[in-house]
């Protein structure tokens, strides 16, 4: 270098080098760019999926041979985000020994499609528990008990975690238990679809559970054993006792809370607030007795604003105007289900009664699917079909004196797909008018 340069200079180009050299990239940060790229991952991720798996150019052929198997087998780029950042190590699992093999299995047995990144991503421990000694069997023993394959989708889907416990220990000895203490098969495998971590207990406490019903008097064959085993089982004992506590503070005796529990076993899984307030609701705004939440404590499991004040704000309407009878009791009007009380107190009506339809949605945007769908399809026949219905029939008068029919058939003209849904058509078809 020139003895003529500032020696301020130098000291600037030396910093200049230095900030190169720390800013310039390496071989790492080619990596962690290599994650975010393939598989979407957010950068303090994909970063610390590097630190945890130290990937370098023996195994990042393996992480690109996992990755692009589970684009081919329906894992988007945000399933496989997740997948690392519940489970880094998946980019290390064989694709041959581990995942092939597994995949066939579970796409065999009912899992295609979004199927199966749902049921790995909910229990990625899945890909490290054997297949011939632990999955297989769980396998084979969960669908000797459901029946068939579609019984057991439903009940992975809601507890992937019967593939992964020991079954020999925890699932097979619950079952064998309840089979023993008299529950017919059927019932087991109700227990399992509708509450599967029922069996994932121990095994102490399903025999206390057991005990407990039958001394409240209820029988193992009766329909309502099973919905008050998965409540008695789920609450601790601690639990059970701040519930029944609570239920008196309301002026429940103990004969009627566990009368109640035998008719409506989720009744202790609700809060004393739900229960405060529907009570509040029943008896000061719809006078209903006491004795008749009593007698049928469902209605307490109903929600209030988005079922019972919809239908009693209709039914008072109706009432008013002399449209139904006043011995109808409201008590059968909240039992009867969703799409019957639209049919025969709704959808009959909302001619006769302006707005009722709109009094029965009110502003939940929460609301029925199927009130929501009764609106639209009314507003477009008012404000789209009939005029054009009108004016086609004035035009066919006008021409050749045909008439417009109109069927409840897949519709064929007049449709605006972005109307109406595609459940919900009309046909209208040119006739002879004779």
């Amino acid at each position: 270098m020139p003895n003529n340069v500032p020696l301020r200079s130098l000291l600037l180009l030396s910093l200049i080098q230095k900030r190169f050299l720390k800013t310039s990239a390496s071989p790492s940060s080619f990596k962690v760019q290599y994650l975010i790229d393939s598989c979407g991952l957010p950068s303090q991720l994909a970063l610390s999926t590097y630190q945890k798996l130290q990937l370098d150019k023996k195994n990042l052929p393996n992480a690109y041979s996992v990755l692009q198997y589970l684009k081919a087998h329906d894992f988007s780029n945000t399933h496989i985000s997740k997948l690392i950042d519940k489970y880094p190590r998946v980019l290390q699992a064989r694709v041959e020994s581990n995942l092939i093999p597994k995949f066939d299995f579970f796409t065999e047995n009912g899992f295609v499609g979004q199927l199966l990144p749902q049921l790995i991503l909910s229990n990625p421990s899945v890909l490290r528990r054997a297949l011939d000694s632990q999955i297989k069997p769980c396998f084979e023993l969960l669908n000797s008990l459901l029946g068939c394959k579609e019984n057991l989708v439903v009940a992975l889907k809601r507890a992937s975690w019967l593939l992964t416990v020991n079954f020999k220990v925890v699932i097979q000895p619950n079952v064998d238990l309840l089979i023993k203490e008299g529950l017919p098969r059927d019932r087991v495998a109700k227990l399992i679809l509708w509450q599967p971590r029922a069996v994932l207990q121990k095994m102490d406490r399903m025999v206390y559970a057991l005990h407990a019903l039958k001394s409240m008097g209820l029988d193992v064959e009766d329909n309502i054993f099973i919905h008050a085993l998965r409540v008695r089982i789920q609450l601790p004992e601690t639990t059970w006792k701040k519930k029944i506590e609570g239920m008196k503070s309301l002026q429940w005796s103990e004969e009627e809370i566990l009368g109640a529990f035998k008719r409506y076993p989720p009744i202790l899984t609700l809060s004393e607030k739900k229960i405060r307030s529907s009570m509040d609701f029943f008896i000061n705004t719809m006078e209903l007795e006491r004795q008749n939440i009593i007698a049928c404590p469902l209605f307490l499991g109903y929600s209030i604003d988005k079922r019972v004040r919809p239908r009693y704000n209709v039914i008072n309407v109706l009432k008013s105007k002399k449209l139904m009878s006043r011995d109808k009791k409201m008590t059968t009007l909240l039992t009867i289900n969703e799409k019957n009380f639209l049919t025969n107190y709704v959808s009959r009506y909302v001619d006769v009664v302006p707005g009722l339809l709109e009094l029965y949605m009110g502003n939940d945007v929460c609301c029925s699917v199927l009130a929501k769908e009764l609106y639209v399809v009314r507003k477009t026949i008012l404000e789209v079909l009939k005029p054009r219905i009108s004016f086609v029939k004035a035009a066919c008068y006008c021409r050749r004196g045909t008439a417009v029919v109109v069927q409840n058939m897949p519709m064929a003209t007049f449709r605006s797909s972005s109307v109406f849904p595609d459940h919900l058509r009309f046909d209208v078809q040119l006739t002879d008018d004779k």
